[in-house]
């Protein structure tokens, strides 16, 4: 656990990204986040902490991990979960995002998960519904579950983040989690450095407050853990100026076996979708110097924490309105 203040009290209504959130808020979510973690290794992992509430997960981007990990913690939590896809909705027929979110709010909806291509969604949707909104992804800006999730596995795996280095290596200019990663990372006191070509760096890359390298073993060398991002292609279609190709991108920048090699203590990490054979080998991927699968199993825990968080489950628990049964053991 992470020590917060005798005296702290979490008071967040939304998570729309970590900008938002102090140094004691990600300490308290992600001491949470280890209760819940306990919850899934039970031979029933469910906790019927949400009963009561009905969650409504507003897609308009694809995604795997994400949507399922946030669907599989709200039902673990009891929650009515209603599943929204922009390409089944009145969306195609000209709906705006301002309709759909009051529709879908008439209908008493408790909290919105949203993602979106547009920076900012999350915050224009606080100013429409009363709903707690949770940011599952909005644009190049943030991914706060994500980081969060990075976050608790590096704590879980490596012990504590004061101190440790952290190096983000590739496609860091249209990337939501390099934002989100960097801000968590830092106020948690770890330090970050990103790597990648010129052409995947952003116009002024040392405003994201980072260190900032475009050698790959160099900062292999440097760091604890290294966390791969793939290419964006959906954000750019540009990809063929920016790199020779993905072999060559792979040759430059991939991790690879040899490199686990040269830094015995190097761990890795990478949020998904793996593009393999380009940011990192296959070997690499499944060698168990890598986090990846533990990313995905902490990410149920970590969305668990912060539904419960942000669902008022605590005011809940102060008036006695919730049971020992219902809430994760101290």
């Amino acid at each position: 656990m992470i020590s917060v203040p005798d005296e702290y009290q979490f008071s967040q209504k939304h998570l729309l990204g970590l900008a938002d959130y102090s140094r004691d808020d990600i300490a308290y979510v992600l001491n949470q986040a280890e209760r819940f973690r306990e919850v899934l290794d039970r031979p029933v992992p469910k906790i019927p902490t949400l009963r009561d509430k009905t969650i409504v997960n507003l897609f308009y981007e694809n995604s795997t991990r994400t949507r399922m990990s946030f669907e599989l913690a709200q039902r673990r939590m009891g929650a009515d979960v209603v599943n929204f896809s922009a390409s089944a909705s009145s969306v195609s027929k000209g709906e705006s995002l301002r309709d759909t979110i009051q529709n879908i709010d008439s209908m008493k909806m408790d909290m919105v998960v949203v993602r979106h291509k547009s920076p900012g969604v999350a915050h224009y949707l606080t100013r429409c519904v009363d709903a707690a909104i949770l940011n599952a992804g909005d644009g190049a800006h943030e991914h706060p579950t994500q980081a969060l999730l990075d976050m608790f596995t590096l704590q879980q795996k490596m012990g504590s983040l004061e101190g440790l280095k952290v190096a983000i290596i590739g496609d860091i200019a249209h990337s939501r989690v390099v934002r989100s990663d960097i801000i968590g990372l830092q106020k948690m006191g770890a330090e970050v450095t990103i790597c990648g070509p010129s052409t995947f760096m952003p116009l002024f890359p040392e405003t994201l407050g980072a260190h900032v390298s475009y050698h790959l073993e160099e900062t292999l060398g440097w760091a604890d853990v290294a966390i791969a991002l793939r290419i964006q292609m959906e954000r750019q279609s540009d990809v063929p100026s920016r790199i020779p190709s993905l072999g060559e991108y792979h040759q430059e920048y991939g991790i690879k076996m040899e490199h686990l090699e040269m830094f015995p203590d190097l761990k890795i990490m990478h949020p998904g979708p793996i593009n393999r054979g380009v940011e990192l080998q296959d070997a690499v991927a499944d060698s168990d110097r890598a986090f990846i699968l533990d990313q995905v199993t902490n990410g149920v825990a970590v969305r668990m924490a912060v539904l419960y968080l942000l669902s008022g489950s605590i005011e809940a628990e102060s008036s006695s309105r919730g049971t020992a049964s219902e809430r994760p053991s101290n």
